[in-house]
Formats: C-alpha cells, structure tokens, sequence
C-alpha cells in the first residue's frame, strides 16, 4: 500500500499531516491544543453564538424538531435536524408516552431531568400539562430517592457549589453564575432533607457544602460533595453570613432567600439571625405551616366550630412541627383577638422524649419551650391521645408506622361522626377527627391513607404530605388530600417578588394559608378533600401571589408603586410560559 501511494509522484498522502493543521478539517491548530502533552496547560476557548449546532444545545432557546424551516435557515441549522418539523404539542405527546414506559419513579425522574439540561421550556410545558402526574416524580416522593442517590446519578452541574474551600470569596463565586438579575434563591446545607436526614452536596439550587456526618456518603467513591466531617460553631456561621452579605452585595436587597432542608439549631437561628436585615423565608418552618393552617382553616367546614374550639396534637417538635404548631396559634390569636400564650395552650407537642411538658422545661431546646404546658409527664403518643382527647393529630416526626392502628382508632373514638353522606348542607354539622401525616417521602409518612381510612372505619379526614392513591373503604371512595409546601413556595414568592416587598413578615404567611383554603370547592369537600387538586396549582399560585402582596403593601413592606389595579391578573401575567418562541 504505501508503494502504491509514492507512486502517485509528488502528491501529498493522506497520512502526511501537515503539522500546522488540526484533526478537525484542516483549521489550523492556533492554540496549539493537539500538540500540547497531557501536563501542558491549554484554554478552553469557545464561541458563544446562539445558532447551528450551538443552538441545539443550549437548553434555554432550543426547540429541537420544532424548529420551522425558516428558522432552520436562518440560524444555520439546515442538515442538523431530520427533515421533519414537529409542534410542541406533539413533541410532549410523544414524550409523554416514552415516559409512562418507565417502571421505576426514578427512571422517570432521570428522563425528566435530561429534558430539562436539553429543552427547558419542553420541560415545563410537560410539568405544567401533566403537573398532577409529573410532580411526583420531580418533587415528593421521588426527588427524596434522587436526592440519596445523586452522585450516582449526577450528569452536570444546575446550580451553585459553595463550599468551605470558597470562605473569603465568596462574593467572587456568585458572580461566576450567568444571571444577573436575581430574584429568588432556595439554599441548603443540606443536614435535614426531607425525613432522610443528612445528605449532604446533594440537592438544590444552591448547596453551602460544609461537610457531611453521613458515613455512607463519606465512604461512597461517588460522593460528590467535601469528604469531610461538617463545620459547626463559628467556622459554620462565618461562611453562612459571608454567603448572605454577598448575596445581597450582588443581587440587591429584594432578593427572596428561601431556606430549604437545615437541621433544626440551624433553621431557627438562621431565620432568627437575618429575617430582619435580610428578605428570608423559611420552607420547612415558614412554608410547611402556611399549607397544613390552610388545610385545617379548610377542615373546619367539615369538622365544624372555629381553630379555638380544637385541641391540636402533634408528633414531632422540630422545626416543621413548632413552625405549624405557631402559625396555627397565630391564626387563633387573630381570630378571636386572644392573647398568643393563652391560644398556645391548644396546641400540645409530643417528642421523642414524650409530652412536652413544664416539668422537662429547662432541658428543652428554645423553640419547645413555648409548648411546655402544665399537665403530668406523658411517654407515648397513644398515651397522650388518651389523655388529652384531640381533635386534630398532626405527623411531622420524619419517622413512618408512628400512627399506629390503636392511635387512629383512639382518635375516632372520641371524635365521633354523623352517618349521613357528606353533603354540602351538613358540612358544618359534622365531628370527624382530622389526621395529618405529612413527613416526607411516603416511606417515612406517620400512617397511610388506607391505614387512616380503614382503622377509623372511613370516619378520619386525612392529609399527608406524599401523594396516596384514592381508597375505596365499604363501598365510598375517599380521595387523601396532600398538604404539599408546592401549594405555598411558587404563589408565596411571587408575591413577595411582584409586589418588591423588603422583608416577609407573618401575617403574609397567613395570607398565604387563608387563600388557599378559599380555594377549596364543595365538590371537592365532598369527596373528603381539604386542598384543591394540583391541576389547579397555576390558578391557585395566582390567586396566593395576590393575597401576599396585598398585605404586602398593607403592612407597609411593598416597594413596586404604583400598586397594580387588579393583582390577581398582574400575579397571572409575571408567570412563566413555557411556550415557544419565535426566532428572528
């Protein structure tokens, strides 16, 4: 072979490359790239124009087969795409189907994610069509097995890193971000996720890496966060208040932080620390209470009598169980124009320890100490449901199977019901015990609603905060309602955004809660809910972005002037379309 080729005369081969072109087509290798060894540094240069073969993967502006052929001309992409030109309709028709072929949540959920990192707007014009579908699969319960198996499944970076490698600069890593106009970031440190625990770099916009006290994690090969034991103390603090001065310093004084899954000491310091300097909400204290006072406002119409006339006991007296138990007390204060401390002595908090109580004050931590009431020492739950006789019994322990049979069954007991059929003529005439078993993922959930139905021979009504299937109990459907935080954070923080208000102050969070349960249809009453379906979730966002930002400038706190007219269509028309758009 290579004699034939000489013989050709003085013609170059094809195997003589001349060293002042690359392998790419004859370019010449300008930075030297091909020739440089695997120890020499090159630069990584690229070209940032929005057309061809970088415009289809650019996740934001690409339409994939919806692209017209007048667009397929005018930004380069003749050849790049088969010739046929699909709308978007049809693009989600087909993905729908290849999604429901999925056995595994988790499957789902990876095919979701690989939309979102190559179509963004695909990705939600999914989300918002199949949202009562789909949420389950993005959110509770499925993002709890994503979120412990993330280094496994991790493809590329969607948010920000900011670990203890970053202290005393902070500021210069936000800025590496593409965005400058900011308007809303969810933080974590990831210690508290969900019921799961200490997860450490694993989940959200952005992760404050400090380390993890996961020992799995810090023996996993694909751990992909600080193998390290978590900073606490002053190491701990100091990173956090230079993460919440450079967020201000970059993005403003009205940047919403949202703080998402610490643990407990954290949560509450932090919220206590920076809610007057800083525009901060809570989700696990602030945004868990706002949607389970919702459902409760809302279970008043079946369960008859006004949030004074219920005595409320919990399981669990964390940040989710303290923040719901005040907001509730909170509300009653409002209503009945009662002292806060007189209408916290409805409310009653059981720990791992048993009832808190005033005898354990001095050994409880700051935030239990308010629901240290005077009554004789309690161990267990089915034991404080005897004693006390509550009408309302509410899970937020993070631990699953904790509503036992003899719970629910001593929960019924002493709140007995009508055996008429739930109409809306008799809805305020009817005693039902309300139970609520909202930790998260479903593994972790108190009791089911299968269990909560048939234990209380269909007389419970029954919230959880993981998506249950509807149960069919001698011969009537009941279909469980979810107590999501989805139904709060999105409407709560567009109304803080839309309205510029400066800080979040709680009469915002009850605004929150009040219009929710507004929200709620005699219809959907009758088939045993106390939230309004999902499907409804953009009509529902509207309708809560408006009642917070009217007591936004109600309070004083709105900073956007003129007030819009109407907010409930001004809330409609800063939300996000997913639609295409048309390329020039």
């Amino acid at each position: 072979m290579e004699s034939t080729m000489n013989e050709l005369g003085n013609a170059a081969s094809v195997l003589d490359i001349d060293p002042k072109t690359a392998v790419g087509g004859g370019v010449e290798d300008v930075y030297g790239e091909d020739f440089a060894t695997e120890d020499q540094l090159i630069t990584p240069w690229t070209v940032s124009v929005a057309s061809g073969y970088s415009l289809l993967r650019d996740p934001r502006h690409n339409k994939g087969l919806a692209f017209t052929e007048k667009e397929r001309d005018a930004h380069y992409l003749s050849g790049l795409l088969p010739p046929v030109v699909l709308s978007q309709q049809l693009q989600e028709k087909k993905l729908m189907n290849s999604i429901r072929q999925y056995q595994l949540p988790i499957q789902k959920y990876m095919a979701m994610m690989e939309l979102e990192e190559r179509n963004e707007r695909l990705f939600y014009k999914l989300l918002i069509d199949n949202v009562e579908e789909l949420l389950p699969v993005v959110y509770t319960p499925t993002v709890g097995e994503a979120c412990q198996k993330y280094g496994s499944i991790f493809r590329r970076p969607q948010g920000l890193y900011i670990s203890l490698k970053e202290k005393g600069r902070v500021l210069d890593v936000l800025k590496n971000w593409p965005e400058r106009s900011i308007q809303v970031i969810v933080v974590t440190d990831g210690e508290r996720i969900l019921g799961l625990g200490d997860l450490g770099c694993q989940c959200l916009p952005i992760t404050i890496d400090v380390g993890t006290n996961n020992e799995k994690l810090l023996n996993d090969e694909f751990y992909i966060g600080l193998k390290q034991k978590r900073a606490t103390g002053q190491e701990y603090s100091e990173l956090l208040h230079e993460f919440m001065s450079a967020v201000k310093q970059c993005y403003g004084e009205k940047v919403l932080i949202q703080f998402e899954d610490f643990a407990n000491h954290n949560a509450f310091e932090l919220l206590a620390k920076y809610r007057t300097s800083h525009l901060v909400f809570n989700d696990d204290i602030q945004g868990t209470a706002s949607v389970v006072l919702s459902g409760v406002v809302s279970a008043l119409r079946v369960l008859g009598g006004s949030l004074a006339d219920h005595k409320f006991l919990f399981l669990g007296a964390g940040e989710a169980g303290t923040g719901i138990a005040e907001l509730i007390a909170l509300e009653m204060s409002k209503r009945t124009n009662t002292p806060l401390e007189e209408c916290r002595k409805r409310i009653y908090l059981v720990d791992s320890k048993g009832l808190i109580v005033k005898s354990r004050f001095e050994s409880l931590q700051h935030f239990k100490q308010p629901w240290a009431h005077d009554h004789e020492p309690v161990k267990t739950l089915l034991e404080a449901v005897n004693a006390l006789k509550p009408t309302v019994l509410i899970g937020a322990s993070g631990m699953g199977k904790t509503f036992t049979k003899e719970v629910v069954e001593a929960m019924s007991s002493f709140n007995e019901t009508s055996t008429k059929p739930l109409t809306a003529s008799i809805l305020n005439h009817v005693q039902r015990p309300l139970i609520m078993a909202l930790s998260n993922p479903t593994s972790q959930a108190e009791c089911t609603a299968e269990e909560a139905y048939s234990w209380s021979k269909g007389k419970a009504i029954f919230a959880s905060g993981s998506p249950f299937d509807p149960v069919e109990y001698e011969g009537k459907v009941f279909v469980p309602g979810q107590g999501n935080n989805a139904y709060i954070f999105p409407g709560f923080g567009l109304g803080v955004v839309m309205s510029g208000a400066i800080r979040v102050h709680d009469d915002m969070l009850l605004a929150a809660s009040e219009a929710l349960a507004e929200q709620v249809t005699d219809a959907e009453y009758e088939k045993g809910l106390i939230y309004p379906p999902f499907s409804k979730i953009r009509k529902i966002s509207a309708e809560i972005a408006a009642k917070v930002a009217a007591k936004a400038y109600e309070l004083g706190l709105a900073s956007r002037l003129p007030r819009p007219a109407n907010l409930v269509k001004y809330a409609e028309s800063c939300m996000y379309s997913p639609v295409y758009r048309n390329y020039r």
